[in-house]
Protein backbone atom coordinates (compact mmCIF):
# COMPACT_ATOMS: atom_id res chain seq x y z
CA UNK A 1 0.00 0.00 0.00
CA UNK A 2 2.93 2.37 0.64
CA UNK A 3 4.86 2.01 -2.30
CA UNK A 4 1.83 2.51 -4.60
CA UNK A 5 0.91 5.75 -2.71
CA UNK A 6 4.49 6.26 -3.39
CA UNK A 7 3.71 5.79 -6.84
CA UNK A 8 0.22 7.68 -6.99
CA UNK A 9 2.20 10.77 -5.71
CA UNK A 10 5.16 10.72 -8.40
CA UNK A 11 2.57 10.20 -11.28
CA UNK A 12 0.94 13.24 -9.57
CA UNK A 13 3.07 15.06 -9.78
CA UNK A 14 4.62 14.85 -13.34
CA UNK A 15 1.34 15.50 -14.51
CA UNK A 16 1.22 18.79 -12.81
CA UNK A 17 4.24 19.25 -14.38
CA UNK A 18 2.28 18.55 -17.92
CA UNK A 19 0.22 21.61 -16.94
CA UNK A 20 2.52 24.03 -16.03
CA UNK A 21 2.55 23.75 -12.12
CA UNK A 22 5.57 21.64 -11.70
CA UNK A 23 6.67 21.58 -7.78
CA UNK A 24 8.34 18.61 -6.29
CA UNK A 25 5.60 17.23 -4.05
CA UNK A 26 6.72 17.62 -0.14
CA UNK A 27 4.49 14.86 0.42
CA UNK A 28 6.72 12.10 -1.54
CA UNK A 29 9.86 13.45 1.29
CA UNK A 30 7.88 13.29 4.45
CA UNK A 31 6.67 9.41 3.12
CA UNK A 32 10.16 8.38 2.54
CA UNK A 33 11.45 9.43 5.94
CA UNK A 34 11.24 6.84 8.77
CA UNK A 35 9.31 7.37 11.73
CA UNK A 36 12.08 9.30 14.30
CA UNK A 37 13.91 10.54 11.91
CA UNK A 38 14.31 13.93 10.56
CA UNK A 39 13.34 15.51 6.75
CA UNK A 40 16.30 18.27 5.64
CA UNK A 41 14.89 18.77 1.88
CA UNK A 42 17.08 20.68 -0.21
CA UNK A 43 16.56 24.13 -0.54
CA UNK A 44 14.00 25.25 -2.85
CA UNK A 45 9.68 25.75 -3.33
CA UNK A 46 7.59 21.98 -3.09
CA UNK A 47 3.83 21.75 -3.46
CA UNK A 48 1.43 20.53 -0.52
CA UNK A 49 -0.99 19.83 0.68
CA UNK A 50 1.14 17.24 3.35
CA UNK A 51 -0.07 14.90 5.73
CA UNK A 52 2.26 14.30 8.68
CA UNK A 53 0.93 10.76 10.11
CA UNK A 54 3.91 9.20 11.79
CA UNK A 55 6.45 11.19 14.10
CA UNK A 56 9.31 13.04 12.45
CA UNK A 57 11.18 16.16 12.38
CA UNK A 58 10.77 18.69 9.54
CA UNK A 59 13.42 21.00 9.54
CA UNK A 60 14.00 23.28 6.74
CA UNK A 61 16.32 26.18 7.47
CA UNK A 62 14.62 28.92 6.42
CA UNK A 63 15.11 27.94 2.82
CA UNK A 64 12.00 25.89 2.16
CA UNK A 65 8.29 26.78 1.23
CA UNK A 66 5.51 24.07 0.83
CA UNK A 67 2.98 25.34 -1.33
CA UNK A 68 -0.55 24.87 -0.87
CA UNK A 69 -1.18 26.35 -4.29
CA UNK A 70 -4.36 28.08 -3.29
CA UNK A 71 -6.12 25.25 -2.13
CA UNK A 72 -7.30 23.58 1.46
CA UNK A 73 -4.71 23.38 4.11
CA UNK A 74 -1.29 23.15 3.57
CA UNK A 75 0.03 21.42 5.93
CA UNK A 76 -1.64 18.63 8.44
CA UNK A 77 0.03 17.66 11.56
CA UNK A 78 -1.63 14.32 13.01
CA UNK A 79 1.20 12.51 14.85
CA UNK A 80 2.11 13.12 18.22
CA UNK A 81 5.65 14.41 18.77
CA UNK A 82 6.83 15.60 15.53
CA UNK A 83 8.88 19.14 14.99
CA UNK A 84 8.41 21.27 12.44
CA UNK A 85 11.22 24.04 11.78
CA UNK A 86 12.21 26.91 10.02
CA UNK A 87 9.42 26.13 7.02
CA UNK A 88 7.60 28.37 4.93
CA UNK A 89 4.40 27.53 4.29
CA UNK A 90 2.02 29.83 1.73
CA UNK A 91 -1.23 29.43 -0.61
CA UNK A 92 -3.74 27.80 1.59
CA UNK A 93 -7.23 27.92 0.06
CA UNK A 94 -9.95 30.33 0.75
CA UNK A 95 -13.04 28.44 2.72
CA UNK A 96 -14.09 29.40 5.88
CA UNK A 97 -16.43 27.03 6.28
CA UNK A 98 -13.22 24.35 5.82
CA UNK A 99 -11.18 26.37 7.95
CA UNK A 100 -8.81 26.55 5.55
CA UNK A 101 -4.99 26.93 7.03
CA UNK A 102 -1.45 27.11 6.92
CA UNK A 103 -0.96 24.55 9.37
CA UNK A 104 -3.63 22.38 11.09
CA UNK A 105 -2.65 20.96 14.36
CA UNK A 106 -4.38 17.49 15.14
CA UNK A 107 -1.68 16.33 17.71
CA UNK A 108 -0.12 16.21 20.78
CA UNK A 109 3.44 17.64 22.16
CA UNK A 110 4.08 18.91 18.83
CA UNK A 111 6.23 21.50 18.18
CA UNK A 112 5.99 24.05 15.51
CA UNK A 113 9.26 26.54 15.70
CA UNK A 114 10.35 29.38 14.05
CA UNK A 115 8.57 29.18 10.63
CA UNK A 116 6.51 31.64 8.36
CA UNK A 117 3.20 30.82 7.70
CA UNK A 118 1.73 34.05 5.39
CA UNK A 119 -1.06 34.23 2.34
CA UNK A 120 -3.34 32.18 4.30
CA UNK A 121 -6.65 31.97 5.53
CA UNK A 122 -6.48 30.90 8.92
CA UNK A 123 -2.99 31.07 10.38
CA UNK A 124 -2.54 27.93 12.75
CA UNK A 125 -5.20 26.09 14.00
CA UNK A 126 -4.77 23.78 16.74
CA UNK A 127 -7.97 20.99 17.10
CA UNK A 128 -8.45 18.66 20.21
CA UNK A 129 -4.57 19.62 20.72
CA UNK A 130 -2.97 19.59 24.01
CA UNK A 131 0.91 19.98 25.20
CA UNK A 132 1.93 21.71 22.34
CA UNK A 133 4.82 24.27 21.70
CA UNK A 134 4.47 26.58 19.23
CA UNK A 135 7.31 29.51 19.47
CA UNK A 136 8.74 32.09 17.22
CA UNK A 137 6.68 31.94 14.17
CA UNK A 138 5.51 34.58 11.80
CA UNK A 139 2.03 34.42 10.90
CA UNK A 140 -0.20 37.04 8.81
CA UNK A 141 -3.44 36.29 6.89
CA UNK A 142 -4.54 37.13 3.04
CA UNK A 143 -4.33 40.66 1.59
CA UNK A 144 -8.39 40.73 2.29
CA UNK A 145 -10.68 43.12 4.27
CA UNK A 146 -10.06 42.44 8.08
CA UNK A 147 -13.46 40.70 8.32
CA UNK A 148 -12.81 38.35 5.83
CA UNK A 149 -9.06 37.02 6.87
CA UNK A 150 -9.19 33.98 8.96
CA UNK A 151 -7.57 33.84 12.44
CA UNK A 152 -4.29 33.98 12.45
CA UNK A 153 -4.28 31.08 15.69
CA UNK A 154 -7.79 28.96 16.59
CA UNK A 155 -7.95 27.41 19.55
CA UNK A 156 -10.33 24.80 19.56
CA UNK A 157 -10.95 22.31 22.68
CA UNK A 158 -7.32 22.57 22.86
CA UNK A 159 -5.38 22.93 26.60
CA UNK A 160 -1.91 23.18 27.92
CA UNK A 161 0.07 24.33 25.01
CA UNK A 162 2.85 27.14 25.35
CA UNK A 163 2.20 30.27 22.46
CA UNK A 164 5.56 32.69 22.97
CA UNK A 165 7.15 34.54 21.11
CA UNK A 166 5.21 34.67 18.07
CA UNK A 167 4.52 37.93 15.40
CA UNK A 168 0.40 37.49 14.52
CA UNK A 169 -0.32 40.55 12.19
CA UNK A 170 -2.62 41.24 9.50
CA UNK A 171 -4.91 38.31 10.56
CA UNK A 172 -8.58 38.72 11.64
CA UNK A 173 -8.19 37.66 15.04
CA UNK A 174 -6.76 35.20 18.11
CA UNK A 175 -9.67 33.08 18.36
CA UNK A 176 -9.38 30.83 21.87
CA UNK A 177 -12.93 28.69 22.27
CA UNK A 178 -13.21 26.00 24.79
CA UNK A 179 -10.23 25.61 25.47
CA UNK A 180 -8.28 26.27 29.25
CA UNK A 181 -4.93 26.56 30.51
CA UNK A 182 -3.19 27.46 27.88
CA UNK A 183 -0.37 30.37 27.68
CA UNK A 184 0.29 32.65 25.77
CA UNK A 185 3.88 34.89 27.15
CA UNK A 186 6.14 37.24 24.67
CA UNK A 187 3.96 37.43 21.24
CA UNK A 188 3.77 40.60 19.71
CA UNK A 189 -0.16 40.90 18.32
CA UNK A 190 -0.67 44.07 15.89
CA UNK A 191 -3.07 45.38 13.35
CA UNK A 192 -5.66 43.00 13.56
CA UNK A 193 -9.21 43.15 14.31
CA UNK A 194 -9.07 41.79 17.62
CA UNK A 195 -5.91 40.88 19.57
CA UNK A 196 -7.20 38.21 21.32
CA UNK A 197 -10.93 36.96 22.11
CA UNK A 198 -10.97 34.03 24.61
CA UNK A 199 -14.54 32.23 25.20
CA UNK A 200 -15.45 29.79 27.32
CA UNK A 201 -11.68 29.08 28.32
CA UNK A 202 -10.90 29.66 31.83
CA UNK A 203 -7.42 29.61 33.24
CA UNK A 204 -5.35 30.47 30.55
CA UNK A 205 -2.33 32.85 31.18
CA UNK A 206 -1.89 36.20 29.13
CA UNK A 207 1.61 37.48 30.25
CA UNK A 208 4.08 39.91 28.77
CA UNK A 209 3.01 40.40 24.96
CA UNK A 210 3.30 43.46 23.06
CA UNK A 211 -1.03 44.15 21.83
CA UNK A 212 -1.21 47.38 19.45
CA UNK A 213 -2.81 49.42 16.42
CA UNK A 214 -5.65 46.14 16.81
CA UNK A 215 -9.46 47.39 16.95
CA UNK A 216 -9.79 45.77 20.23
CA UNK A 217 -6.75 44.20 22.50
CA UNK A 218 -8.11 41.05 24.27
CA UNK A 219 -11.54 40.17 24.57
CA UNK A 220 -12.89 37.65 27.49
CA UNK A 221 -16.29 36.15 27.63
CA UNK A 222 -17.10 33.92 30.11
CA UNK A 223 -13.55 33.02 30.91
CA UNK A 224 -13.14 32.88 34.47
CA UNK A 225 -9.88 32.50 36.49
CA UNK A 226 -7.51 34.53 33.47
CA UNK A 227 -4.64 36.01 34.26
CA UNK A 228 -3.55 39.18 32.33
CA UNK A 229 -0.04 40.40 33.46
CA UNK A 230 2.89 42.71 31.89
CA UNK A 231 1.49 43.52 28.69
CA UNK A 232 1.86 46.66 26.63
CA UNK A 233 -1.87 47.88 25.06
CA UNK A 234 -1.16 50.28 23.03
CA UNK A 235 -2.78 52.41 20.14
CA UNK A 236 -6.28 50.60 20.04
CA UNK A 237 -8.24 53.88 18.45
CA UNK A 238 -11.53 52.75 17.42
CA UNK A 239 -14.27 54.29 19.13
CA UNK A 240 -16.10 51.24 19.66
CA UNK A 241 -13.01 49.23 20.41
CA UNK A 242 -11.38 48.49 23.89
CA UNK A 243 -7.67 47.56 25.44
CA UNK A 244 -9.41 45.23 27.05
CA UNK A 245 -12.93 44.18 27.13
CA UNK A 246 -14.03 41.49 30.45
CA UNK A 247 -17.91 39.71 30.31
CA UNK A 248 -19.27 37.59 32.50
CA UNK A 249 -15.93 36.32 33.55
CA UNK A 250 -14.78 35.46 37.20
CA UNK A 251 -11.45 36.18 39.53
CA UNK A 252 -9.78 37.62 36.36
CA UNK A 253 -6.50 38.99 37.48
CA UNK A 254 -5.27 42.32 35.40
CA UNK A 255 -1.84 43.20 36.52
CA UNK A 256 1.23 45.06 36.04
CA UNK A 257 -0.21 46.34 32.79
CA UNK A 258 0.46 49.06 30.40
CA UNK A 259 -2.26 50.59 28.95
CA UNK A 260 -1.58 53.46 26.83
CA UNK A 261 -3.59 55.95 24.45
CA UNK A 262 -6.79 53.39 23.87
CA UNK A 263 -10.30 54.36 23.23
CA UNK A 264 -11.33 52.83 26.28
CA UNK A 265 -8.48 51.28 28.83
CA UNK A 266 -10.83 48.74 29.98
CA UNK A 267 -14.87 47.76 29.85
CA UNK A 268 -16.26 45.16 32.43
CA UNK A 269 -19.68 44.47 33.41
CA UNK A 270 -20.55 43.19 37.14
CA UNK A 271 -19.87 40.16 38.56
CA UNK A 272 -21.65 37.01 37.43
CA UNK A 273 -21.63 36.01 41.19
CA UNK A 274 -21.20 38.21 43.92
CA UNK A 275 -17.93 36.25 45.81
CA UNK A 276 -16.56 36.00 42.25
CA UNK A 277 -14.71 39.68 40.74
CA UNK A 278 -12.01 41.25 38.65
CA UNK A 279 -8.58 42.24 39.88
CA UNK A 280 -7.01 45.30 38.48
CA UNK A 281 -3.93 46.08 40.41
CA UNK A 282 -0.56 47.51 39.22
CA UNK A 283 -1.03 49.04 36.24
CA UNK A 284 -0.35 51.65 34.43
CA UNK A 285 -3.24 53.41 32.46
CA UNK A 286 -2.94 56.30 30.45
CA UNK A 287 -3.32 58.38 27.60
CA UNK A 288 -6.95 56.68 27.17
CA UNK A 289 -10.34 58.39 25.98
CA UNK A 290 -11.68 56.52 28.62
CA UNK A 291 -9.57 54.56 31.30
CA UNK A 292 -12.41 52.56 32.70
CA UNK A 293 -15.62 51.90 31.32
CA UNK A 294 -18.40 49.81 33.59
CA UNK A 295 -21.82 48.54 32.74
CA UNK A 296 -24.52 47.02 34.41
CA UNK A 297 -22.58 47.85 37.62
CA UNK A 298 -23.32 46.41 41.00
CA UNK A 299 -19.74 46.58 42.32
CA UNK A 300 -17.53 44.20 43.87
CA UNK A 301 -14.24 44.95 42.13
CA UNK A 302 -10.98 45.24 43.34
CA UNK A 303 -8.92 48.53 42.13
CA UNK A 304 -5.88 49.14 44.05
CA UNK A 305 -2.22 50.47 43.55
CA UNK A 306 -2.90 51.73 39.62
CA UNK A 307 -1.41 54.63 38.08
CA UNK A 308 -4.27 56.55 35.94
CA UNK A 309 -2.29 59.33 34.21
CA UNK A 310 -3.54 62.40 31.69
CA UNK A 311 -6.89 60.48 30.72
CA UNK A 312 -9.68 62.03 29.07
CA UNK A 313 -11.69 60.46 31.19
CA UNK A 314 -11.07 58.50 33.92
CA UNK A 315 -13.99 56.48 34.98
CA UNK A 316 -17.71 55.91 32.48
CA UNK A 317 -20.43 54.69 33.57
CA UNK A 318 -24.30 53.09 32.06
CA UNK A 319 -26.83 55.36 32.46
CA UNK A 320 -28.29 55.23 36.19
CA UNK A 321 -25.45 53.44 37.76
CA UNK A 322 -22.09 54.60 39.62
CA UNK A 323 -18.84 52.82 40.56
CA UNK A 324 -18.71 53.44 44.20
CA UNK A 325 -19.29 49.94 45.43
CA UNK A 326 -16.08 48.74 43.82
CA UNK A 327 -13.15 48.27 46.25
CA UNK A 328 -10.74 51.66 45.18
CA UNK A 329 -7.64 51.90 47.41
CA UNK A 330 -3.99 53.36 47.08
CA UNK A 331 -4.08 54.29 43.21
CA UNK A 332 -2.54 57.17 42.38
CA UNK A 333 -4.34 59.77 40.25
CA UNK A 334 -2.65 62.35 38.23
CA UNK A 335 -5.90 65.02 38.21
CA UNK A 336 -5.67 64.52 42.83
CA UNK A 337 -6.14 67.92 43.65
CA UNK A 338 -5.16 66.87 47.74
CA UNK A 339 -2.05 67.26 49.82
CA UNK A 340 0.01 65.00 51.49
CA UNK A 341 0.77 67.57 54.66
CA UNK A 342 2.13 64.18 57.05
CA UNK A 343 4.36 63.05 53.85
CA UNK A 344 3.44 59.57 54.40
CA UNK A 345 2.57 59.11 50.73
CA UNK A 346 -0.76 58.77 51.06
CA UNK A 347 -3.38 62.02 50.41
CA UNK A 348 -4.97 63.60 53.30
CA UNK A 349 -8.35 63.97 51.98
CA UNK A 350 -9.84 61.03 49.83
CA UNK A 351 -10.20 61.23 45.62
CA UNK A 352 -13.62 62.14 44.67
CA UNK A 353 -14.74 62.23 41.02
CA UNK A 354 -18.44 63.70 39.94
CA UNK A 355 -19.83 63.64 36.70
CA UNK A 356 -20.87 67.04 35.37
CA UNK A 357 -21.65 67.22 31.52
CA UNK A 358 -19.70 63.73 31.42
CA UNK A 359 -23.34 62.69 31.93
CA UNK A 360 -24.66 63.61 28.91
CA UNK A 361 -22.96 61.56 27.07
CA UNK A 362 -23.04 58.72 29.23
CA UNK A 363 -26.89 58.55 29.14
CA UNK A 364 -27.71 59.65 25.25
CA UNK A 365 -24.38 57.64 23.46
CA UNK A 366 -25.08 59.62 20.35
CA UNK A 367 -24.16 62.55 21.58
CA UNK A 368 -20.52 61.07 22.46
CA UNK A 369 -19.50 62.68 19.35
CA UNK A 370 -19.55 65.82 21.38
CA UNK A 371 -17.44 64.32 24.13
CA UNK A 372 -14.69 67.02 25.08
CA UNK A 373 -16.15 69.72 22.59
CA UNK A 374 -16.06 73.15 23.13
CA UNK A 375 -20.14 72.89 23.85
CA UNK A 376 -19.54 70.13 26.44
CA UNK A 377 -16.61 71.91 28.20
CA UNK A 378 -18.71 75.22 28.37
CA UNK A 379 -21.70 73.15 29.96
CA UNK A 380 -19.07 71.26 32.15
CA UNK A 381 -17.38 74.78 33.15
CA UNK A 382 -20.76 75.79 33.89
CA UNK A 383 -21.88 72.91 36.13
CA UNK A 384 -18.46 73.39 38.63
CA UNK A 385 -19.08 76.84 38.46
CA UNK A 386 -22.49 77.10 39.51
CA UNK A 387 -24.19 73.74 39.41
CA UNK A 388 -27.94 73.45 38.93
CA UNK A 389 -28.41 70.12 40.58
CA UNK A 390 -26.33 68.08 42.79
CA UNK A 391 -23.32 66.36 40.38
CA UNK A 392 -23.32 62.66 40.95
CA UNK A 393 -20.62 60.84 42.89
CA UNK A 394 -18.87 58.41 40.79
CA UNK A 395 -16.34 56.88 42.61
CA UNK A 396 -14.11 57.68 45.78
CA UNK A 397 -10.66 56.34 46.34
CA UNK A 398 -10.20 56.83 50.32
CA UNK A 399 -6.58 56.55 49.86
CA UNK A 400 -5.32 58.20 47.04
CA UNK A 401 -1.20 57.79 46.17
CA UNK A 402 0.70 61.14 45.84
Amino acid sequence: MKWFRLKFLLVAGLLLCEVGYCLPPMQLFVELTPTGGTLRPPPGRYSGPVVIERRITLEGGGEVIIDGGGDGTVVRIKADGSIIRGVKIVNSGGSHDQLDSGLLLEANDVLIENNVIENVLFGINLRRAYDNRILGNSISSRGDSVSLRGEGLRLWYSSDNLIEKNEIANVRDILIINSPDNRLSGNLIHHNRMGMELVFSPGNEIVGNSISWNRTGIVGIYSDDLLISANRFAHMREITGAALAIKESSQVKIMDNEILHCAIGLTVNSPVHPENILYLEDNHIAYNDVALYFYGEKGGHVIHGNRFDSNLLTVAVSASTSALANDWKGNHWGDYEGFDRNFDGIGDTPHDVYLYSDRIWMERPMIRFFRASPALELIDFAERLTSFSKPDLIFRDPAPLM
